[in-house]
């Protein structure tokens, strides 16, 4: 009986974060947002300007000579094969482009272009668990199981990001973030026994739900049509009232209830929050899910920087600001003892 042999994949190339001015590499990565743009002189043509993904992050990237024949081959959260030079474009860094193909069937591997969770799946999974098995109120209990028993929709959930590039952007994000939130709210509610806490616990499970509708994830995450039309609220509390329709006996004030905690936990409406909180659970879901997602951000942003050896984040147009990262250096203890 002879062997399969296995068909070895070929190297990954220099991850996005070991990049460095002048470095000639061959690798593989995600293009995100590849377009023609024309050049100052128009006789030159059009140029290719894009970015390349892997888990450790993106840079920017153009190819100045044929471009305009290969775009078409070239799609946007697809794996791609690119022969450059690391380059500097008004300090920051930039790869110029010599050759790119779309990369074939077995020589890319997902986990090195999109990061997962460092958290263990499992043990969040049982907290969750833990919650759900825990609810007085039957139903908003009833409510939650739909969603949390059936196979396909945990399946989904489980894997899913928790958006698209603000915060627990990358596998087992949509899981990790509510698995922070639950863990977030129990002091709150220790605190503030005025809490109902089956209307808080429900809301922080069933709040962001739309976003199983609202993305597409695989090498990239990108939005669905029914993303960029709606959004995951609306798409949310169009879920959770079907549900409710479908129940017998589901108290009005209670469904109303819930999906106000849905429609309002972005806080404002410049954040696309149809309506400001008005119930103390409402109120304590938006700051919740905020602090998580901003220090989830703030987390992402600042490890980034310390991986290079930077003291700050680049600036950040949504925040507005660079973020500090501390000295830039990762030392055990033991070193930190030898630096003093």
């Amino acid at each position: 009986m002879t062997e399969k042999m296995e068909i070895e994949k070929p190297d990954k190339g220099p991850w996005v974060s070991d990049l460095q001015l002048g470095m000639e590499f061959i690798g593989f990565y995600v293009t995100r947002n590849p377009r023609l743009d024309h050049f100052r002189d128009p006789s030159r043509g059009k140029y290719l300007r894009m970015q390349l993904v892997d888990r450790t992050g993106f840079i920017e990237a153009r190819m100045w000579e044929g471009a305009e024949e290969i775009f078409e081959g070239i799609n946007g959260g697809a794996p791609v094969k690119v022969a450059g030079v690391v380059e500097s474009f008004r300090e920051d860094l930039q790869v110029n482009v010599w050759r790119i193909r779309a990369a074939k069937d077995g020589e890319v591997d997902i986990a090195d272009m999109m990061r997962a969770t460092e958290r263990d799946i499992g043990e969040m999974w049982d907290i969750l668990q833990e919650v759900i098995n825990d609810f007085q109120d039957h139903h908003l209990s009833t409510l939650v199981r739909h969603f949390y028993t059936d196979s396909d929709w945990v399946a989904s959930f489980m894997e899913a990001p928790s958006a698209r590039r603000v915060h627990h952007s990358y596998y087992n994000g949509f899981l990790e973030h509510t698995y922070e939130l639950l863990v977030l709210a129990q002091p709150l509610m220790t605190l503030y026994p005025e809490i109902d806490r089956d209307l808080l616990v429900a809301g922080i499970l069933l709040h962001d739900i739309g976003k199983l509708e609202e993305l597409s994830w695989g090498f990239d995450t990108n939005y669905t049509d029914e993303g960029r039309l709606l959004g995951h609220i609306i798409l949310g509390e169009r879920m959770i009232s079907r549900v409710i329709e479908t129940m017998d006996g589901f108290p009005k004030d209670r469904a109303l209830e819930i999906l106000h905690l849905v429609i309002s936990h972005h806080g404002r409406y410049e954040w696309g929050s149809p309506r400001r909180p008005k119930s103390i659970e409402a109120v304590a879901l938006h700051y919740l899910d905020n602090l998580d997602a901003q220090v989830n951000r703030f987390k992402l942003l600042t490890e980034n920087a310390r991986a290079n050896g930077e003291s700050w984040t680049s600036y950040d147009r949504m925040l507005r600001r660079s973020l500090y990262a501390g000295n830039g250096l990762d030392l055990t203890v033991e070193e930190k003892g030898l630096a003093e």
